[in-house]
C-alpha cells in the first residue's frame, strides 16, 4: 500500500471515534495513529512551546498508534516529522459535531489545519454523540465514500466533514456563519463562589446550503476550507480608498 495515511483527533488515543476511522482508513492505505494521551476538545489550534513533548507507542488493536502529551496539532507535527511522506492526515471521528463558527476552536479541524501548514492535505470528520457512543458501524459506508471520494481528489486542501447519526447521502455544504452556538453558563461551588462554563446553545435557524442545514436533513457535510483568512473585499475596497501615494507605493 503506498497511501500514507496518518490519523489524529482531539478526543484522546482511546476514544472509540480514531478506531473507526483508522479502521475505514485502512482499506485506502497505510495507516498511522498519533493522538493525544488525554482528552483536548476544543483545544483550537495550541502549539506547545514552553515544553518539550514525548511520544510514546500505545497499542491499539494492531494499528501502528502512538499517544502524544501536547494539542492535536502537536500529534501532527510530530507524525509527520516521525513518519514521513505523509500523503494525507484525518482527524476524528470527532464525538460531537464541528458545524459553523465552531470550527474556530476546533481541536478535530486544527489537527487538519495543521497538515495543509506542513503541505499535506487534511480531512476532519465529526459525528454527535446524543448522549451515548456513535452508532460508527452504521457510519462507515459512509465514512468509506467520503475518503473515496476525497483521497483521490487532490483538488481539496482541507475538508471538514460532518455526519448526521442516519446519513442519507454526502453534500457539498458552506460553512453556517450567521449564528455562534457558544454561552456563557453561570453556576457556583459548595462554598457558594461563583463559577462559570463555557457550554453551547442550539442553534434552531439554519440556512439552506450550510453544514448546520445540511446534517439536519440528515446528509452528510462536506465544506472545503481554505487558511486565507483575507477578507479580500475589504482589502479591495479599502486599496481604492487608499491615498495616492499608497496605491502607487503598493505597485
Amino acid at each position: 500500500m503506498d497511501v500514507r495515511i496518518l490519523v489524529a483527533n482531539d478526543d484522546g488515543i482511546y476514544s472509540p471515534g480514531i478506531r473507526a476511522l483508522a479502521s475505514a482508513a485502512r482499506r485506502f492505505g497505510d495507516v498511522r495513529i498519533v493522538a493525544p494521551d488525554v482528552e483536548q476538545s476544543s483545544m483550537g489550534h495550541a502549539i506547545t512551546h514552553a515544553r518539550p513533548l514525548r511520544i510514546k507507542r500505545t497499542p491499539i488493536e494492531d494499528f501502528d498508534s502512538y499517544r502524544v502529551n501536547g494539542t492535536p496539532a502537536d500529534c501532527v507535527a510530530l507524525g509527520v516529522d516521525a513518519w514521513g511522506g505523509v500523503d494525507i492526515v484525518l482527524s476524528g471521528i470527532n464525538l460531537g459535531y464541528n458545524l459553523g463558527n465552531a470550527i474556530w476552536h476546533s481541536g478535530t479541524v486544527a489537527a487538519a489545519k495543521q497538515a495543509t501548514l506542513l503541505g499535506v492535505r487534511g480531512v476532519a470528520l465529526s459525528t454527535p454523540t446524543g448522549g451515548a457512543e456513535p452508532d460508527f458501524a452504521r457510519l462507515e459506508p459512509f465514512v468509506i465514500e467520503v475518503l473515496d471520494l476525497l483521497l483521490p481528489d487532490m483538488s481539496h486542501q482541507l475538508v471538514n466533514v460532518n455526519l448526521p447519526p442516519k446519513p442519507t447521502g454526502l453534500f457539498w455544504a458552506r460553512q453556517s456563519v450567521q449564528h455562534y452556538d457558544g454561552r456563557v453558563v453561570p453556576d457556583e461551588d459548595p462554598m457558594g463562589h461563583k463559577l462559570f462554563w463555557i457550554s453551547v446553545r442550539a442553534v434552531e435557524e439554519v440556512e439552506e446550503g450550510t453544514d448546520r442545514w445540511a446534517v439536519r436533513n440528515g446528509l452528510v457535510a462536506l465544506t472545503p476550507l481554505r487558511l486565507d483568512l483575507t477578507d479580500h473585499e475589504a482589502l479591495a475596497r479599502a486599496s481604492r480608498q487608499a491615498p495616492a501615494a499608497e496605491r502607487e507605493a503598493a505597485r
